[in-house]
């Protein structure tokens, strides 16, 4: 039994380990490509990646998911670095990693769970396209045309191989990642037949020494707080909501629990310290984490592995990958992108409220057309939670009954909120009812600042009819809510 259970490890073990070697050589281009977004060296990105990835490895809430350097920060930080310097995004990077350990110590990291499932749908679509359409970038020369002629069609048919080879390498075996396959085999048949295509080293030098600690060199002093805080705030919070969403789905797919405030406070951490050495600060990166979900990762040692081996990458290294051909490093990123997109939302289009449809576009669209996951997700929620309060404002009504005494009764159904007061006006017959009413609350509930101030409308224009109103069976909470507002709202009860 001892032997199987170690054999059982060994084998967990090499995959986790070749998924997280597959999950660095595929890092390599991105980190430079987002380095290029963002105006730095192509070093920082990849020390970037090794430093974010290997602490939220380490002490991050969803063992299997990969950090680094991303497209979502990139974007967010080109105006400081073209305004100001590199030294003033290192300090941005640090305040931005203090932001996220807050939010990870006040635990607010649970409120990723008010996004609904249409904008999760939205933000994987929205990013699957992103992914997929990014590496049209590898199809252009050096002066920015496209490729043509053979180099066109080398490259075309390079990147279907590897797709091919990622596609129908685990129907015959799972012993290696067939992302990591694709990745050998195409490298082996371009270096040893001396074919002419387009690699890494064509993008940029990645060789490289270990990140030195380094001081941002930036006044200590409210000007420099001044310049900072607002793209350390929207970094935090853009790192965060893209790192949160990323759990979940890895969570999904690999049918574990994640730790989102865990996360918050490992992001925070590891943004920190990147700032105190010299990198552009990220998140984490759901591309790179479906990589290595599919290639078999599952705990911390994948993770710890893409870290390391980038790191070798950059110190020993260089001289090999450089040598890698792009088309393979691009067909896996068109397989994770194909793997990404929710294709059942297709199915699922006539058979969901049309609202939730209308969400799903607008998340993926605004995430394609602007490249910012941030500002689609929060749309995409404001959207909802518009429509969910509109749904409700709607279901409020009244069962109206008369006693013996002539006490006019009205039952309130459906929560009585800020969109759904003036529907709550509407309902009383103020000038014909007799002159005892009451409003009975067993089936509804009181449940914010207008709420109150709708009630207190109401009993004041009977009051001034003459007529006594009744208000019963508010739950210990709506009561509280009404004594709490007793001193700024006169309630008549």
């Amino acid at each position: 039994m001892s032997r199987i259970k170690s054999k059982i490890n060994s084998l967990n073990t090499k995959n986790e380990v070749l998924s997280g070697t597959t999950v660095a050589l595929a890092l390599v281009p991105e980190a430079i490509a987002f380095s290029i977004i963002a105006n730095v060296s192509p070093l920082v990105g990849l020390y970037t990646a090794v430093i974010i990835g290997l602490i939220t490895a380490l002490f991050g809430g969803r063992p299997g998911m990969i950090s680094g350097a991303t497209g979502a920060v990139a974007v967010v930080i080109v105006a400081l670095v073209v305004t100001h310097g590199v030294e003033y995004l290192f300090a941005a990077v640090v305040l931005m990693g203090l932001i996220q350990m807050a939010i990870g110590v006040l635990k607010l990291g649970k409120f990723i769970r008010m996004v609904p499932r249409a904008v999760m749908f939205g933000f994987l679509n929205g990013l699957a396209i992103i992914i997929f359409t990014s590496q049209f970038a590898q199809f252009h020369t050096a002066d920015g045309g496209w490729l043509t002629g053979p180099l066109l069609w080398i490259m075309l048919g390079f990147v279907a191989l590897s797709m091919v080879i990622i596609y129908l390498l685990p129907k015959v075996t799972k012993a290696i990642p067939a992302s990591l396959a694709a990745i050998i085999a195409v490298s082996a048949i371009t270096i040893g037949l001396q074919i002419p295509t387009k690699t890494v080293g064509d993008i940029a030098s990645i060789g490289g020494g270990l990140p030195a600690f380094h001081l941002p060199l930036v006044p200590i002093n409210l000007e420099t707080l001044a310049i900072i805080l607002p793209y350390s705030i929207v970094m935090a919070l853009v790192g965060l909501i893209e790192s949160l969403l990323t759990l979940n789905v890895v969570s999904e797919m690999t049918e574990s629990p994640g730790k989102g405030n865990k996360e918050s406070l490992a992001q925070g951490i590891a943004n920190t310290v990147c700032g105190f050495f010299g990198g552009m600060g990220g998140c984490a990166m759901i591309g790179q984490s479906m990589i290595n979900v599919s290639s078999g990762g599952r705990n911390r040692i994948s993770g710890i592995t893409a870290a390391v081996v980038l790191l070798f990458i950059v110190l020993a290294g260089s001289p090999l990958v450089e040598k890698i051909p792009m088309a393979a490093l691009v067909g896996v990123m068109f397989m994770v992108a194909l793997g990404t997109f929710e294709w059942a939302s297709f199915r699922i289009i006539k058979k969901v409220p049309r609202m939730d449809v209308v969400v799903m576009v607008v998340v993926a669209g605004v995430t394609v057309i602007f490249n910012n996951l941030a500002v689609a997700v929060i749309i995409g929620v404001i959207i909802s939670a518009l429509s969910f309060a509109w749904n409700s404002a709607k279901k409020i009504h009244a069962h109206v009954s008369f006693d013996t005494n002539n006490v006019k009764y009205y039952g309130i159904n459906g929560p009585l909120f800020f969109g759904s007061t003036t529907a709550f006006k509407e309902i009383f017959d103020y000038s014909n009812d007799p002159d005892e009413i009451v409003i009975d609350f067993s089936d509804s509930k009181v449940m914010d600042h207008s709420a109150i101030e709708a009630l207190n409308c109401t009993t004041e224009r009977y009051a001034k009819l003459g007529k006594k109103v009744h208000i019963k069976h508010l739950s210990e909470d709506c009561k509280q809510l009404l004594d709490n507002a007793s001193e700024i709202i006169n309630v008549n009860y």
